[in-house]
C-alpha cells in the first residue's frame, strides 16, 4: 500500500520534497497559500490545493487526517509553522516533519510536537524523501543530484544468503562497497559469507536504484 504525504510549503524546499516523493511512488498532496506555486506542481503530485495551514478548518476539509506523514516546508515564518504544526497534530496527522531555518527554530518546533526537524542546509529535500520511502536506510549520502551513498540495515529476508547469491547489483542495480559490522566498516567483502542481521550493507548507486532497493 502506497504511504500518503501532505507537503505544506511550496518553496524550493517543499518543491523538492513534495516532487521526489511522488517520482519514489508515494502519493502526494502539496499545499501553499500562494495560488502560483500551487499551479507549478500540480503536474508533478498527485494532487494540490490552495490552503492556509494557519486555518485548521481549511486543512480538516482537505481531509489530512488521513495521510501518514505531514511535511511543513514553510519559509522563515516560525510563527506559521509553529501554527501550522500544531494544528496537524490537533487533526490526528501521525507524523509532522518540519523545516527551521536554524537550531532555534527547531527546539521550539521539537517543543510544540514536531516528530522531526529538518535544517535544509544540512538536509537537502531529496534526501529526506529518500529516507522517509525506504523504511529499511538508516542512511543517505547525496553524493550528486543523480549518485549517492546509502547504508541500509540487512532486511530479513537476506539474512542466511550471501551478496553472490542475492546478486544485487544485478537485481537493484546498486553495489556493495562495504559492510559495517560491530561499528568497524570492512571494505574488502567476502560474497559467499552469510548475511545475518547484525550487519549493515553500504551501497552505492544512483538515487532512484537505491531508493527502491526493498526485498
Amino acid at each position: 500500500m502506497k504511504k500518503t504525504y501532505l507537503v505544506v510549503g511550496l518553496g524550493r524546499f517543499g518543491s523538492a520534497v513534495a516532487q521526489r516523493l511522488y517520482e519514489l511512488g508515494s502519493e502526494v498532496m502539496a499545499v501553499d497559500l500562494h495560488p502560483e506555486l500551487v499551479q507549478k506542481m500540480e503536474s508533478k503530485v498527485t494532487c494540490a490545493a490552495v490552503c492556509d495551514a494557519r486555518d485548521e478548518d481549511a486543512l480538516r476539509a482537505l481531509g489530512v487526517r488521513n495521510y501518514d506523514c505531514a511535511v511543513v516546508a514553510i519559509g522563515s515564518d516560525l510563527a506559521t509553522s509553529v501554527v501550522a504544526t500544531l494544528n496537524l497534530k490537533e487533526l490526528g496527522v501521525a507524523t509532522v516533519i518540519c523545516k527551521a531555518t536554524d537550531d532555534t527554530q527547531r527546539r521550539a518546533l521539537e517543543k510544540i510536537g514536531a516528530d522531526r526537524v529538518i535544517i535544509p542546509e544540512r538536509e537537502s529535500g531529496i534526501k529526506l524523501a529518500q529516507s522517509l520511502t525506504s523504511s529499511s536506510i538508516l542512511d543517505f549520502i547525496e553524493l550528486s543530484p543523480d549518485c549517492g551513498i546509502a547504508e541500509l540495515q540487512t532486511p530479513p529476508e537476506w539474512c542466511g544468503k550471501s551478496i553472490r547469491e542475492l546478486d544485487i547489483r544485478a537485481k537493484y542495480g546498486v553495489n556493495v562497497i562495504a559492510v559495517r559490522e560491530n561499528g568497524k566498516v570492512h571494505v574488502t567483502l567476502d560474497a559467499n559469507r552469510p548475511l545475518d542481521d547484525k550487519l549493515t550493507l553500504v551501497l552505492l548507486g544512483e538515487n532512484d536504484r537505491l531508493a527502491r532497493v526493498k526485498p
